[in-house]
């Protein structure tokens, strides 16, 4: 009787350490927006798109999911670099979403307009799409 109960526990143990694993969702969050400065810096469209929902909105119907990446891909097309250097992430929650603000600023060895690079003030909103993350809608702001 003592080994069954031994083993019911180490078995509900068993089961709940995996839940004390899971990343909050703010890191989630988090982590995405540096994974898309990241693979903005490196040229990588797909990786720049793939935090982004189906639908997104980018400045209000400036920018779309397939335009972000379209630029990325040509930017490294030229063999422009772009330097991203993210400032504090900061996080409301909003019922089920969340919308995150930070500034960025961008930065080019190549033939980028000056007008194009400078600092950032970004506010981007996210909801969770089958398990994870993603961005659908954000608004930046040129501020240097």
């Amino acid at each position: 009787m003592k080994t069954v109960r031994q083993l019911a526990v180490v078995a509900l143990l068993a089961l709940a350490l995996p839940a004390c694993h899971r990343t909050p969702d703010e890191a989630q969050v988090r982590e995405a927006i540096a994974a898309v400065a990241q693979a903005a810096e490196a040229g990588s469209a797909s990786d720049v798109e793939a935090p982004l929902s189906k639908d997104f909105d980018g400045n209000a119907g400036m920018l779309d999911r397939r335009g972000l990446a379209s630029m990325v891909r040509l930017l490294a097309l030229r063999g422009e670099h772009v330097g991203v250097t993210m400032g504090p992430v900061s996080i409301e929650h909003r019922g089920e979403r969340m919308l995150a603000t930070f500034t960025v600023t961008l930065t080019s060895g190549g033939g980028l307009l000056p007008d194009q690079l400078g600092l950032y003030q970004v506010e981007s909103a996210w909801r969770r799409e089958d398990g994870e993350w993603r961005c659908y809608t954000a608004s930046w702001k040129h501020t240097m």
